[in-house]
């Protein structure tokens, strides 16, 4: 598939993938602190949204037309928006204090 006249042959090989991953590994590391063992829901939500991301690159990009990966890139970026907006809950809760500047680090 061409992308910004650049062709890729693997998903694994776009920016964007690469980026959602590193995002989705930043989130598991993050969720594995102790401030999220009593909030599994909200830890769960955060990790399957961050996930989500680069799952949805990926499968836009295996469908094989422009269009579709198209669609699912915006569906990653509600993901995207979705994770953002879990990370400012997360800032406005006293039990993630000590987290606050590696919350605010994966927000941007």
């Amino acid at each position: 598939m061409v992308v910004h006249n650049v062709k890729y042959k693997r998903f694994e090989d776009l920016p964007v993938w690469q980026g959602a991953m590193k995002l989705a590994e930043q989130v598991f590391a993050l969720t594995e602190s102790k401030a999220f063992s009593y909030k599994g829901d909200l830890r769960s939500q955060l990790q399957r949204a961050a996930l989500s991301i680069a799952n949805n690159v990926a499968e836009g990009f295996e469908r094989g037309t422009t269009q579709e990966l198209i669609t699912f890139l915006y569906i990653a970026r509600g993901s995207a928006g979705e994770v953002r907006s879990m990370l400012c809950l997360c800032e406005r809760l006293s039990a993630f204090g000590d987290l606050k500047s590696e919350i605010s680090n994966l927000k941007s």
